[in-house]
């Protein structure tokens, strides 16, 4: 009688690095996930926060343009009606030569200790001369809407 060696099955082959190589890249990919949906949410408050800034001195700009003066000093902060009236703001105005076309090209809003502030970059061609100036319009959020304060 001979003996026979018993049988004993081959090692399992090591799976180390594929594991490691599938943990990796599952975290790899939940970061990217993670990375754009934030990067999502920022864009969207950015914008949030702009767009209604822009949407106020656009309103401003456009009374001014049609010669809507009284809507127009509507749409000033608090300070500045306190130290102009209504008459003065449309007497003002009316001096000014007329502008025939602008564009709100930038806004800019800054929250500094809770106090929301804009400035809005508008670029404007006048009617008599077509010369083109660019001025900026400070504006500030009074009771929760935006005013412009210059």
């Amino acid at each position: 009688m001979t003996y026979e060696p018993m049988m004993v099955p081959d090692p399992r082959a090591n799976r180390t690095l594929r594991t490691v190589l599938i943990v990796v890249g599952a975290l790899l990919a939940v970061c990217c996930v993670i990375g754009t949906c934030g990067g999502l949410w920022l864009y969207r408050s950015i914008k949030d926060s702009v767009e209604p800034a822009g949407a106020a001195a656009t309103a401003f700009v456009d009374d001014v343009q049609a010669g809507n003066y009284p809507g127009a000093y509507g749409r000033l902060c608090d300070r500045v009606r306190a130290g102009m009236t209504q008459e003065e703001f449309a007497r003002v105005q009316a001096a000014q030569l007329k502008i025939s076309s602008y564009e709100i090209t930038n806004v800019n809003v800054n929250n500094v200790n809770g106090r929301l502030t804009a400035t809005a970059t508008v670029e404007a061609v006048q009617e008599a001369t077509g010369a083109r100036l660019t001025q900026g319009l400070a504006l500030v959020k009074e009771d929760g809407e935006w005013r412009v304060c210059q």
